[in-house]
């Protein structure tokens, strides 16, 4: 008889448990802000207004597809090391650093700099997780690093429709 397990019994650094806690630990706060990012992300996308706004509502709309998948991502390694995820609006809105985002239409100048101080938030995290991860999960740390090349070409795109030089 095959005894089957849903994550590796170690990894390099030591006690399977140990390290799923661990990364846990790491990945729980990305995926809230990413979580937080697509629902202000949305926010921002259905709310947008002026010259550029078919520009900048569709970008807005791939950044939080964008967001949705590296939330998936991120949640999906924790799962996968056999630890559950809260990803639910009430948890997220509670963990997040994410500020309310400002309520009906905005110029696409102000709705960029929103979605853009959210991605920060993001980023902010990814990094955190980056460093934390680098001995306690190689696999995990590589999640986090895709994540972190993604979010840095989204917020270029939406950086450079409101950058003065």
């Amino acid at each position: 008889m095959t005894d089957t397990k849903t994550a590796p019994k170690s990894t390099k650094t030591g006690d399977h448990a140990d390290v799923a806690a661990g990364v846990a630990q790491y990945l729980t706060p990305v995926v809230h802000e990413l979580v937080a990012l697509v629902v202000n992300g949305k926010q921002a996308h259905w709310h947008v207004r002026g010259v550029n706004f078919i520009a900048v509502h569709e970008l807005i709309d791939e950044v939080v597809a964008h967001a949705q998948e590296w939330a998936d991502l991120a949640a999906e390694r924790v799962v996968a090391l056999g630890l559950p995820i809260d990803g639910r609006l009430a948890t997220v809105a509670a963990k997040s650093g994410a500020a309310n985002p400002k309520l009906g239409f905005q110029p696409y100048e102000e709705a960029i700099s929103d979605v853009v101080a959210q991605i920060d938030l993001a980023i902010e995290k990814v990094n955190t997780a980056i460093e934390g991860l680098d001995e306690l999960d190689p696999a995990s740390q590589d999640v986090v690093i895709e994540i972190r090349r993604g979010l840095d070409k989204d917020r270029w795109f939406l950086f450079s429709h409101i950058a003065v030089k």
